[in-house]
């Protein structure tokens, strides 16, 4: 499968399933366009007919442009088949049941109260809880009681907002770091927050132990506080961006995401992205909102071409920037297009349910952070292990090709087939797909590989 566009002058000739990407001229961009449906004979006449006036285009220059195409295809990186739906179900089979990362909710509850939380202001559906040491301490050894081989385990400290649990996050890094050596693993932590209870301590401990710290925070001040906001109402910008600047420093700058949430209110993010780069951040990742369609922040259809012109705004900023010595990362344009994820990654998906699963202060199992509550999709418990493997099996059998949507989208091994809860809540099925992501999904492709084809020194067409 052949994916074609042109960005910021760029005509780039994606091939899906060898992973090549070609930039290319104007003449060479309508070939390959017309190569799997006409012949040579017709090809040259159709080019000399569009290309005839210029004089640095003639037959021969057209007839060794085809040739070119037609050695790019056998060597497999041009209409390469699809070989890879055999091997979707028989890699998640040989996967077994070894899970690698537990997002642990060690707060169900929040200090903020922001009306877009799609975990109901930390509560997920059900009571306010914090996560004791015992319970986290269990789920520390299901973790490595079910490893199997694997030596580097993930550890995600969630919420609601898990600084309201602190005590217990440090309780549990130091057990973890007392069982590594003589279990043979090494943990990874990640802790995610909102920022209104950092403090010297928390920075201190999160700099030795995080190995990623995730900063919530949506752009521009009036932005932040529209959403954002406490109990009494009041927005958190001005008490958590002081903070958020100290840790950020005390890191070195490195090791962070500052995360927002653009919403109806903001289509016009890259706003909200300029803002945090004023305030000093330079790692950075934007998510695009995801609740009922009826709720007020929910993105419209009339947002969606300003969204996309707006992905493709960021990534001109990110080469001005770039240009200026004063770069930025954005989480959905880094891509490896040389050493990227595995084959088994690419079909796959993140693994949730299967790979890496959440659990709440009670110690019940579910696929991610974002099914808890949804009560037929509990797996199990960190005591007991999984039980429900009827819902394993459904999350086992999400890939790339599991949706026939999937199948004909030049994106599929880039997504995986898409996040499985996107798709629960979009169609009531883990097997559905959320249209709206999938197109804010290629166009954020569409911009990374174009990042990549420019930082290479590609000349545009």
């Amino acid at each position: 499968m052949v994916h074609q566009y042109i960005l910021n002058g760029y005509h780039i000739v994606l091939d899906t399933c060898s992973g090549s990407v070609h930039v290319v001229d104007e003449v060479a961009y309508d070939i390959i366009a017309l190569y799997p449906e006409k012949s040579e004979e017709e090809i040259v006449a159709l080019m000399l007919l569009k290309y005839g006036d210029r004089p640095d285009i003639c037959e021969e220059e057209i007839r060794l442009c085809i040739a070119d195409v037609r050695s790019l295809k056998e060597q497999g990186k041009l209409f390469t088949p699809d070989q890879y739906e055999p091997l979707a179900d028989r890699f998640k089979e040989r996967s077994g049941n070894v899970v690698k990362a537990l997002c642990l909710h060690v707060a169900h509850t929040c200090n903020l109260n922001c009306s877009y939380c799609f975990a109901s202001q930390g509560k997920y559906h059900g009571e306010r809880a914090l996560m004791s040491f015992e319970t986290g301490k269990r789920a520390l050894d299901f973790l490595v009681e079910n490893s199997g081989s694997r030596t580097n385990l993930e550890v995600d400290f969630f919420g609601g907002e898990p600084l309201m649990n602190w005590d217990v996050v440090k309780q549990l890094v130091l057990y973890a770091r007392s069982i590594e050596k003589e279990r043979h693993k090494n943990f990874r932590f990640t802790l995610t927050t909102n920022g209104m209870l950092i403090d010297d301590d928390v920075i201190e401990f999160a700099n030795q132990q995080m190995s990623n710290v995730v900063l919530s925070l949506d752009g521009r001040k009036k932005i932040h506080d529209r959403l954002r906001v406490d109990y009494a109402g009041s927005g958190s910008y001005d008490r958590i961006v002081p903070k958020f600047q100290k840790l950020v420093e005390a890191r070195g700058g490195k090791n962070y995401y500052m995360r927002g949430t653009f919403t109806h209110a903001n289509p016009d993010f890259t706003k909200d992205i300029e803002q945090m780069l004023e305030l000093g951040f330079t790692e950075l990742s934007m998510e695009p909102v995801v609740c009922a369609p009826k709720d007020a922040a929910a993105l419209t259809e009339e947002d969606l071409p300003i969204v996309l012109r707006e992905y493709e705004r960021l990534a001109e900023i990110m080469l001005e920037r770039e240009k200026e010595g004063k770069g930025f990362t954005f989480y959905h344009y880094m891509i490896d297009l040389t050493e990227g994820p595995c084959i088994y990654k690419r079909i796959s998906g993140c693994g949730s349910g299967t790979e890496y699963m959440a659990v709440t202060p009670w110690g019940d199992l579910y696929p991610c952070h974002q099914f808890v509550g949804e009560e037929k999709y509990c797996l199990g418990n960190i005591f007991d292990g999984v039980t429900n493997r009827g819902a394993q099996e459904e999350f086992r059998a999400c890939n790339a090709y599991a949706r026939e949507e999937c199948r004909e989208c030049w994106a599929k091994l880039y997504c995986s087939g898409g996040c499985a809860a996107n798709a629960y809540h979009a169609s009531g099925s883990v097997k559905g797909i959320y249209e709206y992501g999938c197109k804010l999904f290629r166009k954020r492709m569409e911009c990374a590989i174009m990042l990549q084809a420019a930082r290479a020194g590609i000349l545009r067409s």
